[in-house]
């Protein structure tokens, strides 16, 4: 991790679970990181935690709305005129609403298809433009995928979520394929985690408390710093190493 000690990373979703664990990853290895969500307080405490904690990178913290193209833009520019650019965009803002295909809201559908996959898509090519026009050609795109983008399991609450981190699997392959085509050695890499204690469940499950409570009981999880531990293993492989995706589980989960 030592030559990326100084230079810029971009991750989105940063306030809470995973993306917070791989900020505080990136700060410790000496990154600039800037940190992106909704509620930009959390960010803010978590940049004073690093701070006091004495890490040698920084983090900045960056209000955005992931599901407004033009606030996407304006965070790029933002980074350009501020940062010089972007060398690591981790794309890790997700989420899940338990709408079936059966009897699914649209509009449940179409938020989780505007934060997993366009807002993922337009942040992974904001970040190109941004280390193609500084003839960065070691930079790096990290999607933090899902197990539910390589199985369908039998649960239609998730079914319509598992569709959307599936297309974060063809778009990763997608985009190392273009990135060869374009002579570039930018990597490009998915990590796909089966569950994963943090906050996801209590959201996902809000109208069922039940299932809220029992959620990370069943077995022991991962938690969001192996997760974090994964992609700092994904950015310091050797430069000619492609590490195209990482599936990981807790030891006793079954799909």
């Amino acid at each position: 991790m030592e030559r990326w000690r100084g230079r810029v990373a971009l991750v989105t979703g940063a306030s809470v679970g995973i993306g917070a664990a791989v900020v505080k990853e990136l700060v410790l290895h000496g990154m600039k990181v800037v940190g992106c969500a909704r509620d930009v307080e959390k960010i803010k405490t978590l940049s004073e935690e690093c701070r006091a904690a004495g890490h040698s990178g920084v983090l900045v913290p960056y209000k955005c709305d992931l599901t407004n193209e033009e606030e996407i833009l304006s965070m790029f520019s933002h980074i350009r005129s501020q940062h010089q650019g972007v060398d690591v965009c981790i794309n890790n803002a997700g989420l899940a609403h338990p709408e079936s295909l059966l009897n699914g809201k649209t509009s449940g559908w179409k938020n989780m298809l505007d934060v997993n996959v366009i807002a993922l898509s337009v942040c992974t090519r904001e970040a190109y433009q941004s280390m193609k026009e500084r003839n960065v050609d070691d930079g790096h795109i990290v999607n933090i995928n899902s197990m539910s983008g390589h199985r369908v399991v039998h649960s239609a609450d998730v079914h319509f979520y598992s569709a959307t981190k599936f297309a974060v699997t063809a778009l990763t392959e997608g985009l190392r394929q273009e990135l060869r085509e374009a002579k570039s050695h930018i990597r490009a890499t998915s990590i796909s985690p089966g569950v994963v204690e943090t906050e996801f469940a209590s959201r996902f499950y809000s109208q069922k408390p039940e299932e809220r409570a029992t959620a990370y009981t069943q077995f022991k999880c991962i938690e969001a710093v192996d997760v974090a531990k994964a992609v700092t293993y994904a950015l310091s492989a050797p430069p000619h190493v492609q590490i195209g995706d990482i599936q990981m589980r807790p030891v006793e989960q079954m799909t």
